[in-house]
């Protein structure tokens, strides 16, 4: 009897044993949709030495900065293409190759174009900006309304009309990246909608301290025009509201009464060729190996424009080197190890013209687009304090897959555990971050997107973006993350969704 009833017990507390841990099982399966993914295999694979010889290789100068549309964004992906194959990764893009070729398609104003202010001939560029890359005939009188206060704009009839207004920063917030270069959307949003709610039909801004200083710093964008890859999307078109830049030492000009614009814009089209790379480490499962976890990364960044201290080749280390390189990274890990899902690795041309390798991808996907169930994407993931980081895409509107977020947050917690900054992911942000990289053509299109950034800082842009700036320990711990949140996607029964809903700010 004591015998049956030790083994009772032992029955029993075996039975409790055996449902805590199926209870536990279930509920890590109900979570994640299988057992949770914590400890990537293949960490080993991901070393400070292969992300330094690539980065140094990559942001070199002898690729002259990789800009878009030129043969040195040519030579880097080509070179890169190598990398790739050498890496293991099978190619996936188009005819069997690792390239999907696009065209980028320019527009820019032509030198032909001509501007009389008060009969003075006004030298494109020089002596006046343009800010509408489209057609402009136009002639009309000028008036001019001081500071463009409501009490000036209302002592004037500007009906029909071109209104000067002498340029103020008051109430610009220009504690932002680059402010000398967005200046003139700054200048151009404060003063637009009471000018044109008014009826006037063009705009000269009379530039103030900061205008001048801006002036050198957008005369390479604008001269450059517009770039697009649909042929219909940036065809020029007649501009709503013309508007001009001005310098002040003209300023008497237009000032006297009776003084009158004659314009006449033309522009200039161009065919460019930019390409996207694309390769994949195919999954281990029959079936889920038709899915896709999607990694992104630009390949471009500005090539060669106006020096800093006797340098002039724009780099782009960071931006976003440290991120192409971390992908090959994350494929030799994947390749040693494959998850269930298949991993695509899409390094996209041109994203400094406009996201526009990202945004021909995401309508023209070399896989079936309903197979990919996520993007991983990142931009500068190199620089600032060695233990923060961000993560785009994570809050409200900008989230789009609450599961991928969750996935991604884990990641961090399970590995490098960045202290991660939320500010920059939210809608009043000045920087507007989370529309400035190739993730949003992802979202836009359908996809559950996210990006990862360790953000901004004062060598963005500039030619001191290199390789000695980056520091690689956190590029391997930013590595690390991606490749974690990857690991996890790639591997889990039930696949990232869209959020029902989801619908961004602008």
């Amino acid at each position: 009897m004591i015998a049956l009833i030790i083994d009772l017990r032992t029955m029993i507390k075996t039975s409790w044993i055996i449902l805590v841990t199926i209870f536990f099982f279930c509920r890590a399966f109900s979570q994640t949709g299988s057992v949770e993914y914590s400890n990537p295999p293949a960490l080993n694979a991901i070393t400070l030495n292969d992300l330094k010889t690539d980065l140094f290789q990559m942001a070199g100068d002898h690729f002259y900065g990789r800009e878009a549309g030129t043969l040195n964004e040519l030579r880097a992906s080509v070179w890169w293409a190598k990398k790739i194959e050498a890496a293991g990764l099978q190619p996936q893009g188009d005819d069997g190759t690792y390239f999907q070729f696009f065209n980028m398609i320019r527009n820019r104003i032509s030198m032909a174009s001509t501007i009389h202010i008060g009969g003075k001939n006004m030298m494109l560029w020089q002596n006046v900006l343009v800010l509408q890359t489209a057609p402009i005939t136009l002639k009309a009188p000028v008036v001019f309304a001081g500071s463009g206060s409501k009490k000036e704009l209302d002592a004037l009839d500007i009906k029909g009309k071109v209104v000067a207004i002498k340029m103020s920063k008051d109430g610009i917030n220009l504690d932002v990246s680059l402010p000398g270069r967005r200046y003139l959307g700054y200048i151009t949003r404060k003063y637009s909608k009471e000018v044109v709610d008014r009826g006037a039909v063009g705009i000269i801004f009379i530039t103030d301290a900061q205008g001048d200083v801006s002036w050198s710093a957008v005369v390479p964008a604008l001269s450059r025009g517009l770039y697009d890859v649909e042929s219909g999307a940036n065809a020029p078109a007649s501009a709503k509201l013309p508007i001009f830049w001005i310098h002040n030492n003209v300023i008497d000009l237009v000032r006297q009464p009776g003084m009158e614009i004659l314009a006449d814009i033309s522009i200039e089209t161009f065919n460019y060729p930019s390409i996207n790379i694309i390769g994949r480490i195919e999954g281990t499962d029959p079936l889920l190996k038709n899915e896709y976890v999607l990694y992104s990364g630009h390949i471009d960044h500005d090539g060669v424009r106006q020096p800093y201290n006797n340098d002039s080749i724009y780099n782009g280390a960071d931006d976003n080197a440290s991120v192409n390189v971390a992908l090959l990274a994350i494929a030799r890990a994947f390749k040693k190890k494959p998850a269930k899902r298949s991993a695509l690795f899409v390094w996209h041309g041109a994203e400094e013209r406009g996201l526009l390798g990202s945004k021909w991808y995401a309508s023209h996907p070399t896989v079936n687009k309903n197979s990919i169930v996520a993007v991983l994407n990142g931009d500068m993931i190199g620089y600032n304090n060695p233990d923060s980081a961000a993560l785009l895409g994570a809050q409200f509107p900008h989230r789009n897959s609450a599961r991928l977020v969750d996935m991604a947050l884990q990641a961090n917690n399970e590995g490098p555990k960045f202290k991660l900054d939320t500010l920059w992911d939210k809608p009043a942000h000045a920087e507007g971050w989370y529309f400035r990289s190739d993730h949003l053509s992802y979202a836009r299109a359908g996809y559950p997107a996210i990006m990862y950034s360790t953000l901004l800082h004062p060598l963005y842009h500039t030619p001191m973006d290199e390789p000695k700036i980056i520091n690689i320990t956190k590029l391997a711990r930013m590595t690390e993350w991606m490749y974690r949140t990857g690991w996890k996607v790639a591997n889990v029964n039930e696949r990232t969704v869209v959020d029902e809903g989801f619908k961004l700010e602008r």
